[in-house]
């Protein structure tokens, strides 16, 4: 592979990442709010404490509680009286909460809970690491994926599906090592309900407390979650020569050079697909980032989540992250093919009035 060409896919695949992530920023922010183990403290509390105070009357104190990861913090008031400051802080060892009574908030009522308590800025909380990681993340992950793909080409069946699975393993391996600590940063500031905690704050905390190690919390989790890159690659790769096959016997078709549309559709159904049958690992991943996080592994953080939570606790966020990433995807493989597709021509106009 020339030089041209590895820019072209760096170039390329940094653009597609950056558009994809601006606009579905919000979505992202949601479904980890939804992911987090502290939304599903809260909610089941808040219930709990309503169907208490409304039972005990209006001279009885009504207490509201307001999650901040893994402690429990009542804020105690007089329901015809004003706010008293007293304040109550216990562990969440002290004040368990059955997971069977949690009902989480959906993703709607999440939006609405963003926007009346933090405003409409916390719809973009963590975008600033999201732009400075989505573009070397993406770059990386093209460019190791164009790459192996080429060298797998040489050495086993051209573009079968083990080339495109080994492709696709290699390039997630490679960039998700390199980029860990970027997403631990986004994730932390997208759970933090402080509007004034910056990312260079955040980045502070987090060395002071836990060292350099302390980037790679999940990491593992990012590991397992390679599997959806492959499957995702795989399909997508199947998909688009099978699309392209149609198009080409459809010559007479108004559609049969829409190479746009292949490109978009067999990006949504590679996502689809593979978020569905990988998505328990962005759970982890995210209850593995927290803060005072009482989750240690990949597998303890499975097998806890799954025996507190059921199987709907590992899908929790399942729906918001298919609306986000289903429109990431197809804007993010569009602009990558787009962005080839345009390099490639003005590399090849540029050397065929080279050769003249």
């Amino acid at each position: 592979m020339s030089n041209a060409d590895t820019f072209i896919h760096l170039f390329a695949g940094g653009v597609g990442g950056t558009v994809g992530a601006i606009v579905t920023c919000p979505l992202e922010v949601i479904k980890t709010r939804l992911q987090s183990s502290s939304s599903e403290i809260h909610y089941s509390a808040v219930r709990s404490l309503r169907t208490a105070s409304s039972n005990a009357g209006c001279s009885a104190n009504h207490m509201y509680f307001t999650p901040e990861m893994n402690w429990n913090v009542y804020y105690h008031h007089q329901q015809c009286s004003s706010v008293n400051s007293r304040l109550a802080v216990f562990p969440e060892a002290v004040l368990p909460w059955p997971a069977s009574s949690a009902q989480p908030k959906g993703a709607l009522s999440c939006f609405r809970h963003l926007i009346d308590q933090e405003g409409c800025r916390a719809l973009f909380k963590g975008l600033g690491p999201n732009l400075i990681g989505v573009a070397p993340t993406r770059a990386l992950y093209f460019c190791t994926y164009s790459t192996a793909k080429r060298k797998f080409n040489q050495i086993m069946t051209p573009d079968s599906h083990l080339v495109h699975m080994l492709s696709a393993g290699s390039a997630g391996f490679v960039s998700c090592t390199l980029t860990n600590p970027i997403w631990f940063v986004k994730t932390r500031l997208q759970l933090n309900r402080n509007q004034n905690v910056t990312a260079w704050q955040c980045i502070s905390n987090i060395y002071r407390s836990q060292g350099v190690v302390g980037f790679y919390r999940g990491i593992t989790a990012s590991y397992f979650g390679i599997s959806e890159t492959i499957i995702k690659f795989v399909l997508y790769e199947y998909l688009k020569s099978t699309l392209q096959q149609m198009r080409e016997t459809q010559t007479d078709s108004p559609l049969g050079n829409y190479q746009a549309m292949d490109y978009m559709l067999a990006g949504a159904i590679s996502k689809t697909v593979a978020c569905c049958v990988s998505y328990p690992h962005e759970v982890v991943r995210t209850r593995l980032r927290e803060e005072n996080s009482r989750y240690r592994g990949f597998f303890q953080t499975l097998h806890t989540v799954f025996r507190e939570e059921g199987h709907r606790g590992l899908y929790r966020g399942l729906s918001t992250q298919l609306i986000r990433q289903i429109p990431n995807t197809a804007i993010m493989m569009t602009t990558y093919e787009a962005t080839v597709y345009v390099l490639n021509s003005l590399v090849n106009e540029k050397r065929y009035t080279g050769s003249e």
